[in-house]
Parts: C-alpha cells; structure tokens; sequence
C-alpha cells in the first residue's frame, strides 16, 4: 500500500506538487513519502499550512515542528474565516465556503510557482461522512490520493506507526467551529473559549483521547471516550470549577460518550448532499 502511494505522488512531481499541510496524520504521511522522494530525486515542492483562529494554536506550532523535522520549508497563510457570513453563522455548509477560500490562497501561490498539483489529505473513510468541504475541493481540482487509492484512517494510521511518524496515533483534531450548533453566531472571542476549554480538559484528564466541548449558549457538554467517563464523574469538582471559571454558567456529562460529527445528527438529510455533489 505505501509503494502504492509513492509510485502514485511519483507520477505527479515532475510538474510540482503543493501540499495542504494541517499537521494531522493524513496530512504528515503525505508529507512524509514526499519529503522522502525529494531527498532521493529532488522536484518541487511546496507545504502550505493555513492558520486561522478556528484551529489550536497549539497544533499550527505542531505542524511547522514536524514539518521543520522533515527539513521541508512550510508556507504559512493566515486567513480570518469570520469574515465570511457562512462561517461567522455556522452554517451546515460552512466548511464548503471555508475551504473555498484557503484552498483558492493555495492553489494562487502553487499557480505562480509553477506547481501544477494541489495535493491534501482527504481519506477514504471521509468519502462516507458528512463532509461539505470535498465539494470546494472538487470545485479547485484538488488531488487526494489517498482516498484516490482507497486508503483509510486505520491504513494512514498503520503506515505512519511502520514509518515511525509521531502523528501515527495522533486523534483527530477537527475544526472548532464543530463545537457550536449549526446556524448559531459564532465568533473569535467564543472558539477561543472553547479551545481553552479542552486544554484544561486535557491537563485534568491526562488519560482522554477522544475529547471534544461542546457548547450550547452558556452550556458546556463533554464528550469523551466511554471507557473514561467514569474518571470525569469521580473528578467533576475539578472540570466543573475549570469550565465556570472560563465563563460557562452550566457543565454536562455526554453520557453517549464521545462521537465524531455529533452536531450533524439534527441535520435533515436534503442538508447533506452537497457532500455527493
């Protein structure tokens, strides 16, 4: 399956590939193979991460550091999505119009540098979910190779832990815009109070993978892992001071437990298909 993915990157680097690079283990396998082939057989190449205050500042850091390991230089764009109504609205299709903008500043600087290839990491298990993006990326010609190879999330995952990459277990790291229902006003001011949330989460309970928080109003729910929730139960004076502190009024225990997308269950299915477009 790797030499799969490298003789498939190997067709493209003659004309130049641009990498849409978020530090996440789709992403970081990509840049890998092609960090390496570069070194064999240098082409161009370019890594091109956007930095918008949707995303932890903690993983853009993590993204230029792995991408400083692999000694490729990383272009950074900062970009300030609240500008766009469908964002600042928290539309269902908000990352549609999201990656339309950052994948046009991608493919305008792979344009003037000759790089005939936009490549990202989409997967193919993200063929299968809710995921209103794919239709700008489509829209842009960008190349996704590996859910062109039908390479999924436990495929990356086990090709990153053979190569030894340090995103090999990494969980997911999702837009934090996901945190807020859909067609709720969202601004800097409110994802900066739930990421600060979720790194006091993870300084509590060091033991959580899965971790998301979840705000509704002055609400904040938890959404962990079910084997976990215990651990939240017996240390819940801790989280619930934490979360107060941070401006919420009322903290909740999702006793469904961790779940990817569960902002998208209320959505009608006619909202979703702009994801098969």
């Amino acid at each position: 399956m790797l030499e799969r993915l490298r003789q498939y990157l190997q067709k493209l680097a003659p004309e130049g590939i641009a990498l849409a690079y978020s530090g996440g283990v789709d992403s970081t396998l990509l840049l890998a193979v092609l960090a390496e082939m570069a070194k064999e057989k240098p082409f161009p190449l370019a890594v091109l991460t956007a930095a918008t205050p949707l995303q932890d500042k903690a993983e853009i850091k993590a993204a230029a550091d792995i991408a400083a390991g692999f000694g490729v230089e990383r272009k950074l764009f900062s970009f300030d999505p609240f500008l766009l109504p469908e964002v600042a609205g928290n539309l269902p299709d908000r990352c549609y119009h999201c990656k339309r903008k950052i994948f046009s500043l991608f493919a305008e600087y792979a344009a003037k540098h000759g790089l005939q290839h936009l490549v990202d990491g989409t997967n193919a298990d993200d063929l299968r979910v809710y995921r209103p993006g794919r239709k700008a990326l489509r829209e842009l010609g960008v190349v996704s190779p590996l859910s062109e190879l039908e390479i999924a999330k436990a495929d990356v995952r086990r090709l990153s832990a053979a190569l030894g990459l340090p995103t090999a277990n990494k969980p997911a790291v999702p837009c934090l815009a996901t945190r807020f229902d859909y067609n709720t006003r969202i601004t800097a001011a409110m994802v900066e109070q739930v990421a600060e949330g979720e790194r006091v989460l993870r300084r509590l309970f060091p033991e959580v993978r899965n971790l998301r928080l979840r705000v509704r109003g002055n609400l904040a729910r938890i959404e962990a892992d079910k084997e976990i929730l215990p651990l939240f139960v017996a240390r819940a004076d801790a989280a619930v001071d934490a979360l107060k502190t941070l401006g919420f009024d009322f903290v909740t225990l999702d006793l469904e437990g961790f779940r990817s997308g569960s902002q998208d269950v209320r959505l009608p299915p006619a909202e979703k298909t702009d994801n098969n477009l």
